[in-house]
């Protein structure tokens, strides 16, 4: 790898290690064994380096979850039991990526005063919705746009707040079985 690649590498163990707002120019360059001139010389700032390492992080994350909700589901499961397998996946998912998780919801409380890190996230947002949305389902929704609007919006907002409470207290977060549970007895 180059300084370039060194200095990403060494910004997205920053973010996992120490968040967004707390990692300084000279916790990038000691984990990354690179001067702080390089940070300056690749990439202009330390935030620009931030920011580059957050997208790159956010899309790993997004690959990472992908193939984690699809693996070893039954093609002939049936929605709720998708469901309940994603739903399953998605919480391993979090306990293995929680420094990401803190950082992504760090960030929320800043958006306004990042404009960059405000436009990468209500993109990668909305890529999301329709991402959720074809992996919960099992299917790929195209062709009805807002069917993709209102089953990723719900599917982000149900994760969403998972994710915080979760957070918050993981021993007292729903497993998928309890989430089908809850789902049933609202439409029940």
């Amino acid at each position: 790898m180059g300084n370039r690649e060194d200095l990403l590498a060494g910004a997205k163990r920053c973010l996992i290690e120490k968040g967004y707002s707390r990692t300084t120019a000279r916790d990038i360059a000691n984990a990354s064994g690179v001067s702080l001139a390089g940070i300056g010389y690749h990439f202009k700032s330390k935030e620009a380096l931030m920011n580059e390492a957050l997208f790159e992080a956010m899309r790993e994350w997004g690959d990472d979850l992908a193939a984690t909700l699809t693996a070893d589901v039954k093609p002939d499961a049936t929605p709720l039991e998708r469901f309940e397998a994603a739903w399953d996946r998605v919480v391993e998912s979090f306990t293995r990526l929680r420094p990401l998780w803190l950082t992504q919801f760090e960030l929320l409380g800043q958006i306004d005063h990042l404009p960059e890190v405000r436009e990468q996230l209500v993109r990668a947002t909305g890529e999301a919705r329709l991402g959720l949305a074809e992996l919960f389902e099992g299917v790929e929704l195209g062709g009805d746009p807002e069917r993709e609007r209102l089953a990723g919006s719900l599917y982000q907002a149900l994760l969403t707040g998972f994710l915080s409470q979760w957070l918050l207290d993981p021993a007292s977060a729903l497993s998928g079985r309890e989430v089908v549970t809850a789902l049933r007895s609202l439409t029940s």
